[in-house]
């Protein structure tokens, strides 16, 4: 299966204009973002979890990098509420469920193989930096392949990153425009190597998910 397998073409998917898919696991739904694979496979999704879901025990051979977007996800490791981010390195394994149910922005099989950084942030509880005018972020990994973060923007604020190995920005809440191309919540765009955001929030300001750099080895993931 191949979606939104070409990453030098700019690529926005919003969250109104798809529908939810059934997953092969009972009470797990899915919006796919970009995929190259069948079940397993190097994906960008949204997975909404139904109350009481859950999965058997597995390891994560690419790696697994979510956030959580509602509810409460849970492993063994505890429970991860709304805001939190995690990356379970390659070689992990955890039995995740969502006893009150949960929805995440997940993606799987795209971490070095060589990286064994665990990270768990509740970005709820954070102290988050003044990073420009109107801009305050919070750092959620960097190494040297790619870089994330969030930011808040306030009402109105411009926002020019450059991006010469890509960029993938998600709405976690508000509204953004970057060029002629409105994003409201949990809107998804990506930008391929050699690109530029030039984006400004909306009369509500915005947080936004941002990741950088990692395209460039997903280029030649999709050749």
């Amino acid at each position: 299966m191949r979606v939104n397998a070409d990453f030098s073409e700019r690529t926005i998917v919003r969250f109104d204009d798809t529908d939810w898919i059934a997953s092969p696991r009972p009470g797990v739904e899915r919006k796919m973002l970009d995929r190259i694979g069948g079940e397993i496979a190097r994906a960008t999704s949204l997975v909404r979890f139904a109350p009481g879901s859950a999965f058997s025990p597995h390891t994560h051979d690419g790696g697994e990098e979510y956030l959580v977007l509602e509810g409460t996800f849970q492993d063994e490791d505890g429970d991860f509420p709304v805001g939190s981010y995690v990356r379970n390195p390659p070689a992990s394994s955890h039995t995740p469920a969502a006893r009150d149910g949960a929805t995440i922005l997940v993606k799987l099989h795209q971490f070095d193989p060589g990286d064994r950084t665990r990270v768990q942030i509740d970005t709820a509880r954070r102290g988050w930096n003044r990073a420009a005018d109107g801009v305050e972020r919070l750092d959620l990994h960097e190494d040297d392949r790619e870089k994330v973060v969030m930011e808040r923007w306030a009402p109105g604020t411009a926002r020019e990153i450059a991006a010469p190995g890509g960029l993938e920005i998600f709405v976690v809440d508000g509204a953004i425009r970057d060029g002629g191309d409105a994003l409201g919540r949990w809107d998804w765009l990506r930008l391929p190597a050699g690109s530029r955001l030039q984006a400004t929030a909306g009369s509500a300001g915005a947080t936004v998910w941002i990741k950088t750099g990692h395209l460039l080895q997903a280029a030649g993931t999709a050749a």
